[in-house]
């Protein structure tokens, strides 16, 4: 279930870059070589890609003022990222795609290495578990891709590369600055005939901008790369990833209201622990006569701990006339396993084809445990009624996935392809709950679904190279296991809900890649219409399958020039409108999907030693998450302008940066809700709540190279 409580002159600044991308891309002349894997999995040059899909380099995330995966996302990328738990180290950030609001998190699929790191319930992604200086490029794909990808690849694919790089490199870096935020980064990488080994680590601890906000995180990764020859090689790479995050829960009122670096009053001394570990290997074999073979697999197991002591406390349980009585600490751990062979033929004169299939098994088990004082309650006082006796909440899920899929490229002219393909997804889901509340025992629930994506293209290089193109996708979601439950409206206890049908997202777009002397262009233009889709009741507590469409349409562009051997330029964004397409909602925007995003990068080198730079961000004005019932009575979240600042020091092997973050001091946030909130009296009524992010910080960073 999804978690029910948890300036203007930059955009014409933007507006000026974006015009000056669209400007200059109609003189595009010259070629674009950057090869890329998400287009197919398999190495393409991003002009043979029949959509929209920008590259982040590592040079771009080193010179960056991003200490994280989502900060870059966000700042270079330009996606719209939000958090519940904003913090310095944005350890629960979620990225929106494709506008679909609180489904965000299901509707991006994350990779590494081409290996999904999803997972199977609606928790955010184990960011931390990547040490950033591990990353080689971010592939950032706009659009459905469930034929290549399946599951979850409906508004878009980011694919995090960290096996791309095999020349030598030994690196250490340490950032410290407000709030008692220490970053630590390292990286050895280095090869011995035809292997290559990178041993990555990282260490981040923060004190927190908010009450109770401290947090800590470690991540290890180890890889070896084998070479044969040619394009024979295998690849073993081991990671582990740690976090202890305090929970300061959102503020109540609208944004701006109330303190903001307060905690709420239940959630003070709560906080969350994970441990995320695991394996994945691979490798490519050229099989003669055209024919390539890939395997990719992995296996991951994560444990997870709540622990929030309000519950257990004298503050709740003699609270009158009626106790709080909650769960105060949860335990969750869970497995999965994916494997993905894939093989590509060169067809002749019918161009390539390639077909895979692709299997994931993953299972997730979990309780819900009172204490004893709040025990005693339960089982003695009989506050409410516990038909099993148990002190406890218990649920399990698995899910089996496997799927077929193929696709092929068909050259019409040496400038001109078809490109197409299909995919066949089938899950098999099963389900084991048993509560204190439920009044005849333990539930169980097993169900198949099926799902097909497909999609077509004309894919067209012009003028040495500059590519153009129309597609229509279809692409799908499952849903995830803890989208099986819901809450109880009357009672505020959860309950099941059924399994649900996977949802079905067709979008129509036309985009392309341009150059012309120093300046890189990239946009799509899309209209989407979803069906079927899994949405979350702030009022009903309920996951559903909506009945009614939902339509998405906008425009997307990103843009970069060296202006001069001295100053860049580059920025872009989106427009877009998320929407209830037909029903009693029809032309209400779905919430927490802003209408537009900006973004502005600029970096100038003053000489050969000092460089300055910096980012800012606009996010247009958002509807609360909130039930569809309170559309039209309530406020809208704010929009915002966020900017970041640097400037850098070079000499030798030695880099420092001072860096400010949120250098106007901006009182935003990027998640609100409107829903049932409980005050500390016990009683509930319906209010906003927003979770604030960090104000203005400053950070040095010192780097060496060995």
């Amino acid at each position: 279930m999804k978690q029910q409580f948890k300036r203007r002159p930059i955009a014409l600044f933007c507006g000026a870059l974006f015009a000056f991308g669209l400007y200059t891309s109609a003189f595009a002349q010259s070629s674009q070589s950057t090869v890329i894997v998400t287009g197919s999995r398999f190495e393409e040059n991003l002009n043979e890609v029949p959509a929209n899909v920008q590259v982040i380099t590592r040079d771009e995330i080193a010179n960056s003022t991003s200490s994280n995966i989502p900060d870059v996302l966000s700042q270079i990328g330009g996606l719209n990222v939000r958090s519940t738990n904003p913090g310095q180290l944005n350890l629960d950030a979620t990225v929106d795609m494709g506008g679909y609001g609180v489904g965000a998190n299901s509707t991006t699929l994350i990779l590494v290495d081409g290996q999904r790191i999803n997972s199977i319930d609606s928790t955010s992604i184990s960011w931390e578990s990547i040490p950033i200086d591990s990353i080689d490029r971010i592939e950032v794909l706009q659009g459905g891709a469930s034929v290549q990808y399946g599951n979850g690849a409906v508004g878009g694919v980011i694919n995090i590369i960290t096996n791309g790089n095999t020349s030598k490199l030994n690196q250490a870096s340490v950032s410290y600055g407000s709030y008692g935020t220490l970053v630590n980064n390292a990286i050895l990488r280095d090869s011995f005939e035809d292997t290559t080994y990178q041993l990555t680590a990282n260490t981040s601890n923060t004190q927190g901008w908010r009450q109770n906000s401290a947090a800590n995180a470690y991540a290890f990764d180890a890889k070896i790369t084998q070479k044969f020859g040619g394009i024979d090689k295998i690849y073993t790479d081991f990671f582990y990833g740690y976090t202890n995050a305090q929970n300061p829960g959102g503020v109540v009122g609208q944004v701006g209201e109330g303190n903001p670096q307060s905690a709420k009053f239940n959630n003070i001394g709560s906080n969350t622990t994970t441990n995320n570990a695991g394996v994945r290997f691979g490798g490519t074999k050229g099989l003669g006569d055209g024919y390539i073979g890939e395997l990719d697999a992995s296996y991951t197991n994560r444990t997870v701990f709540y622990y929030n002591p309000f519950y257990d406390s004298d503050a709740a349980l003699n609270v009158t006339p009626y106790p709080i009585v909650g769960a105060s600490n949860s335990n969750l751990s869970g497995w999965q396993l994916n494997l993905t062979p894939r093989l590509k033929a060169d067809l002749g004169p019918l161009g390539t084809g390639i077909v895979g299939y692709e299997l994931n098994k993953a299972g997730q088990g979990g309780t819900n445990a009172f204490g004893s004082a709040a025990t005693n309650i339960l089982t003695q006082d009989y506050y409410i009624s516990n038909p099993n006796g148990l002190p406890y909440n218990s649920q399990h899920a698995s899910v089996l996935n496997q799927s077929f899929y193929a696709i092929l490229k068909l050259p019409i002219t040496k400038e001109l392809s078809l490109d197409g393909g299909a995919r066949h997804q089938m899950q098999q889901a099963s389900t084991y709950d048993s509560n204190i509340y439920s009044p005849n025992g333990a539930v169980t629930a097993d169900q198949t679904y099926s799902a097909n994506a497909g999609d077509v293209a004309l894919n067209f290089n012009y003028a040495g190279k500059q590519k153009v193109y129309v597609k229509w996708n279809q692409s799908y979601r499952f849903p995830n296991i803890d989208e099986f439950w819901g809450f109880d409206p009357n009672t505020y206890n959860r309950v099941f809900n059924g399994i649900l049908r996977p949802q079905i997202a067709q979008t129509y777009e036309v985009g392309g890649n341009w150059m012309w002397s120093s300046v890189r262009v990239n946009g799509s233009i899309f209209s989407s219409s979803s069906q079927n889709e899994i949405m979350y009741d702030p009022s009903s507590g309920l996951n559903y399958n909506s009945q009614y469409n939902v339509n998405r349409r906008g425009v997307a562009m990103d843009t970069s020039s060296n202006i001069t051997n001295r100053l860049s330029l580059a920025g872009g964004g989106k427009f877009q409108h998320s929407y209830y397409a037909d029903g009693p909602y029809a032309g209400n925007a779905i919430p927490v999907a802003p209408n537009l995003l900006l973004n502005a990068r600029a970096s100038y080198s003053i000489d050969e030693n000092w460089s300055v730079g910096g980012v800012v961000n606009y996010v247009s004005s958002q509807h609360y998450d909130a039930s569809q019932i309170y559309y039209s009575s309530l406020a809208l979240m704010p929009s915002y302008t966020a900017g970041d600042v640097y400037i850098n020091y070079k000499t030798g092997n030695f880099d420092a940066k001072f860096t400010i973050k949120n250098v106007g001091n901006a009182s935003y946030a990027s998640y609100g809700g409107y829903t049932n909130v409980m005050a500390a009296n016990g009683t509930f009524s319906n209010n906003y709540y927003y979770y604030p992010s960090d104000g203005r910080a400053f950070y040095i960073t010192g780097k060496y190279n060995f």
